[in-house]
């Protein structure tokens, strides 16, 4: 059953849910349209290489998944289950590269019930932040209750007490939802599972000169590379890494246990 909930997009004069729920149960949230100041500050803690500041319009409003996809989910369209942790459905799937999660998609745009994709590394970074300007959607500063992140008792585990509190396993991601949300009602953009984008990593592109201006729409970088944009940081990793503007990439072939995604539809 789609569940819909109805809302006005500012300056359009027409009617578009505010949030909906699939076929499959997944949860979408309508993000809207707007300009917003990508990158990092030169003073932000842990600042990378690739974090120059730049002005990006979003011309379109678009939904993205509020969770990472699920183990459950991810079954229900491939029809089996990868090596992921104990069978556990709200778990985010890991250990999925790029080219499986465009399978994925493929497969769900097969259903005939709208067009699924990956965020853009900007589309990503603009959901994650919720209009913030800050280094975490709810501040300069993280600790274990805002997200899961150190979670890993062999190199960082400064949450892994905090976990068990929570009743919660060390050494693997957390369900979905069981951190508070961004203002946008998003969870998890900060931590649990590393997220690909549609972006290819481009060292030149992403470097962009702090002493220039940039302003973008609807940017996408380097369709062509194998070495794709990963988001969000994950349990296994320090709270830094889950920054807003912080990204890492990978090559879009590898499987890492840290390592799902979320779900865009486009808006019809």
């Amino acid at each position: 059953m789609v569940v819909l909930i109805c809302s006005f997009i500012q300056g359009t004069g027409w009617a578009q849910e505010a949030s909906f729920s699939n076929s499959l149960g997944m949860e979408f949230a309508l993000i809207p349209a707007g300009t917003f100041t990508m990158g990092s500050p030169k003073d932000e803690k842990g600042r990378g290489t690739s974090e120059a500041r730049h002005k990006i319009t979003i011309s379109r409003p678009f939904y993205i998944q509020i969770t990472e996809v699920t183990v459950g989910q991810w079954e229900k369209i491939m029809g089996r289950r990868l090596l992921n942790f104990r069978k556990t459905d709200d778990l985010p799937i890991v250990k999925v590269s790029w080219h499986d999660a465009i399978k994925y998609i493929n497969r769900m745009n097969a259903r005939g019930e709208g067009t699924y994709r990956l965020p853009t590394d900007a589309e990503w970074e603009y959901a994650a932040r919720a209009k913030t300007t800050t280094t975490y959607s709810w501040g300069a500063k993280i600790d274990c209750t805002n997200a899961m992140y150190s979670n890993n008792q062999s190199k960082s585990d400064a949450c892994v007490d905090h976990v068990r509190s929570k009743g919660l396993k060390p050494d693997r991601p957390a369900p979905v939802k069981s951190y508070p949300p961004n203002a946008w009602g998003l969870y998890d953009m900060h931590g649990n599972a590393w997220e690909w984008c549609q972006d290819g990593f481009d060292p030149d592109k992403h470097g962009l000169d702090p002493h220039t201006t940039y302003e973008l729409v609807d940017p996408i970088i380097s369709r062509s590379t194998n070495n794709r944009i990963r988001r969000g940081g994950s349990w296994f990793g320090k709270g830094g890494s889950c920054r807003s503007a912080n990204r890492t990439y990978s090559h879009s072939s590898v499987r890492y246990r840290t390592t799902g995604f979320r779900l865009v539809r486009e808006v019809e």
